[in-house]
């Protein structure tokens, strides 16, 4: 089953009040809503876009060890997605959806990197319960999403109904304040550091197949031959 399939099906057995989250019915409303309104506030449209530059970052991941995206586009093209972090679904069936398509992105040259405004400790989570091969970094504040037009602040009656009835409290998941997150966004960039391929969705339930990378992939492996 492809990743869109998953996601839909899972959203339905949650909106449904399925195992394991059994949510109540009533906290769907506010978060239809707060979807609604990021797309109608036609952020996604101010995200970069292919044929964009991609501003250059240095990042730490779990370990602290930096990664700058200098280093990594010197080794072939980027792959970057933005992760809103280890306590979304939505977010940790897509890490292992492109955790299933690094084999085949590394055989076109590519290097997989996914960015997330979460503390380490929950990035290594991360890392451990999505066995992903690839690294998580932390950009903590959002500074880095910020660049490529992806962070927003979430409303005050979402972030009340994710620390008071989801019991996560997006300041200590974070590490800072502000209750911002990135949108979900998968990138890849040449070597150029020209953003090749962009996708921004602010329904964080709908996610592309990682399928969708590989062509990309193909035509900057053939622009290299």
């Amino acid at each position: 089953m492809k990743l869109p399939q998953k996601l839909a099906e899972f959203r339905r057995n949650f909106e449904a009040g399925g195992p394991p989250y059994n949510a109540p019915a009533w906290i769907h409303e506010p978060m239809h809503r707060a979807t609604a309104e990021l797309v109608a506030s036609h952020a996604a449209d101010r995200a970069l876009k292919a044929g964009d530059s991609a501003p250059a970052f240095e990042l730490p991941d779990a370990e602290g060890k930096l990664h700058a995206s200098s280093a990594l586009l010197a080794q072939g093209p980027l792959v970057l997605t933005f992760y809103r972090g280890v306590w979304c679904p939505y977010c940790n069936m897509d890490l292992q959806a492109l955790q299933e398509a690094l084999p085949q992105m590394e055989a076109l040259g590519a290097q997989l990197v996914a960015v997330s405004p979460q503390t380490a400790a929950n990035t290594r989570r991360s890392v451990r319960e999505n066995k992903v091969g690839f690294p998580i970094l932390s950009d903590l504040g959002n500074g880095v999403a910020e660049r490529f037009g992806l962070r927003f602040t979430l409303p005050d009656y979402l972030q009340d109904l994710y620390k008071n009835v989801f019991k996560n409290d997006l300041a200590i998941n974070n590490g800072e304040p502000s209750w911002t997150l990135p949108m979900p966004a998968r990138y890849v960039i040449g070597q150029d550091g020209v953003i090749a391929y962009a996708e921004v969705n602010p329904d964080y339930t709908e996610r592309p197949d990682p399928d969708e990378l590989l062509p990309v992939l193909q035509r900057l492996q053939a622009s290299r031959a």
